[in-house]
Formats: C-alpha cells, sequence, structure tokens
C-alpha cells in the first residue's frame, strides 16, 4: 500500500531517470559534440591567402545577432599597396580603401557555421554566399566563399589573431558601407 500511494503522487523514479537523461543528451547535443559550448568567430583572424595576395587582419565582431568583419590591417610586401584602393568593387565600393572594408555581412548561426551571408573579395570586386566554421577550438577559422551551391566555391583557412598593432581601426560597425 505504501508504494501505490508513492507512485501516485507523481512520476516514477524511472520516469524522473529518463526524463533526466533526455535533458541532458539534448543539452549536449545543442552545445556540440564534446558537450561544451562552442568557440566564436568573433576576434581577429590572419588570412592565409592561396592566390599571392598579401595577408590580411580581419576583425569579426557580433552585431544584432549576425557576424560581420572587415579587413583591419594588411600586409606590407613588395608590389603591395597596404594602402590600395578596390578598383574591381561596384557602387559605393568603387575605389574605397580595402583597409576598413566590410567584406563579411550577415552570417547567422546555423549548427557549428554561421551562414545566410555573404564575403568580398576585394581582388576581384565581388560577393559571394559564405559560410564559416571555427574548427580546433577557436585556433582557426574556415572559410567558405561560393556561388549557389557550396560545392561551388573556394575555402581559406584562417588563423586566430592578435589585434593589429598602431592605431585602433575605425569603429566596428556598417558605417561607411
Amino acid at each position: 500500500m505504501r508504494m501505490a500511494q508513492i507512485t501516485s503522487r507523481g512520476p516514477s523514479r524511472f520516469a524522473r531517470i529518463a526524463a533526466m537523461t533526455l535533458s541532458l543528451g539534448l543539452g549536449a547535443l545543442s552545445a556540440g559534440p564534446t558537450g561544451a559550448a562552442q568557440p566564436s568567430p568573433v576576434g581577429y583572424w590572419r588570412t592565409v591567402p592561396d592566390d599571392g595576395a598579401a595577408p590580411a587582419t580581419i576583425q569579426i565582431w557580433l552585431e544584432a545577432g549576425k557576424l560581420f568583419g572587415k579587413i583591419v590591417g594588411i600586409e606590407a610586401r613588395p608590389g603591395i599597396d597596404p594602402n590600395a584602393k578596390c578598383e574591381r568593387c561596384e557602387g559605393a565600393l568603387k575605389n574605397r580603401p580595402i583597409r576598413d572594408l566590410i567584406i563579411i555581412q550577415g552570417l547567422s548561426p546555423s549548427g557549428d557555421e554561421w551562414t545566410g551571408g555573404t564575403i568580398l573579395d576585394p581582388g576581384n570586386g565581388k560577393s559571394y554566399r559564405c559560410k564559416i566554421q571555427v574548427l580546433q577550438g577557436g585556433a582557426k577559422l574556415k572559410v567558405r566563399g561560393y556561388i549557389g551551391f557550396a560545392l561551388l566555391g573556394r575555402t581559406q583557412i584562417w588563423v586566430r589573431a592578435e589585434a593589429p598593432a598602431g592605431p585602433p581601426p575605425a569603429s566596428a560597425t556598417k558605417t561607411g558601407h
């Protein structure tokens, strides 16, 4: 009789354990494969160009739940002008300085990636659909620009960087774009 009174007052011990196990499992899935929160793409990144372009430092920030990024430094090299302008860009971006040019716009979180936005290639002045993914615990960033489907595009791996030395970059906002 005592047993019947205990079980009739609320969920059985088995039901409570099952519910707790399910909620812990779902929490681990939302945090990522290791159960830990995913590292943030926010911060500074150094590009590793595969096309002969000079490495650049990109600042990525979160604004209204979306990621944006701009070039805050360009490595000076022979034949590379760190004060170059985006000659191939169109519209309001034409002949704007590449430094402080917003190149990543409007990425939203989607699982362990950020997608749904665009990336501008100042070398050819074209914008592409973009997705990024933080790798190696936040040490690297996989950046994919593509046309239409993600299969048609190019991927670069950027490495986490320190803020560039010298005067601080212009405000991390969409102004001037």
